[in-house]
């Protein structure tokens, strides 16, 4: 896009001084992502075909529950999740949607909720609009040519929660098939540095911030 169209009319100061500000927000964010980022490669058209489908209909976030008891379950989760992740997060509801979207799309994709936060912590620090030197994108960091491979080319959603977090989960357990179920490679690859152990260490050890016990909440 051309420079110019980012130019406010002369008679727009306070215009100018938001884009100033709102620039500097957005380099901050950049510096803040310590991510790496995954590498395009080829997919066989049954493989893009299924992720598509995995990545489209976005629905509101809804929990389901079999029973009261795993509805109560799930509420003592929420609870314990929303209180370590105050600082992080102070704003109760804007908590309460992040950590029932995380539930829902790590559930969806087969994946441990901890190991989904984890990644997070890790991947963006739990910043909406993190965006990393290689260009991904983020709460899970993923890079714009997701889009493009198995979604409507529209790299401007992956600011969106719920999109951001099911493309990141659907590529995780991607990944993970691939691999063969070792976690440790598929981490690797998600971070583009497969084989490679600092990241998946590190992933791993935030998880374990993000396990629950709920047998340990009743004892306490």
């Amino acid at each position: 896009m051309p420079r110019s169209s980012f130019l406010p009319p002369p008679h727009q100061p306070a215009r100018r001084a938001c884009l100033g500000l709102a620039a500097a927000w957005a380099l901050g964010q950049a510096r803040w992502a310590q991510a790496g980022a995954q590498l395009e490669e080829p997919l066989a058209d049954a493989v893009r075909s299924a992720l598509s489908a995995a990545v489209s209909g976005l629905a509101p976030p809804e929990p389901v529950f079999a029973s009261t008891d795993a509805r109560i379950a799930y509420l003592r989760w929420l609870t314990t999740m929303s209180d370590r992740l105050q600082r992080r997060k102070p704003d109760w509801e804007v908590r309460r949607d992040f950590l029932q979207t995380v539930w829902y799309e790590a559930k969806r994709a087969g994946l441990e909720v901890s190991l989904v936060l984890g990644l997070i912590q890790v991947e963006s620090g739990f910043r909406k609009f993190a965006v990393s030197v290689a260009g991904a994108r983020g709460y899970m960091q993923i890079m714009p040519f997701w889009t493009r491979v198995i979604g409507d080319g529209d790299a401007g959603k992956l600011f969106h929660m719920q999109t951001n977090l099911r493309f990141g989960c659907v590529i995780l357990r991607h990944y993970l098939e691939r691999e063969r179920g070792d976690l440790f490679m598929a981490l690797g690859r998600y971070n583009g540095s497969r084989g490679k152990d600092k990241y998946p260490s590190l992933v791993l050890g935030a998880q374990k911030q993000w396990q629950f016990d709920p047998q340990a909440l009743r004892q306490a």
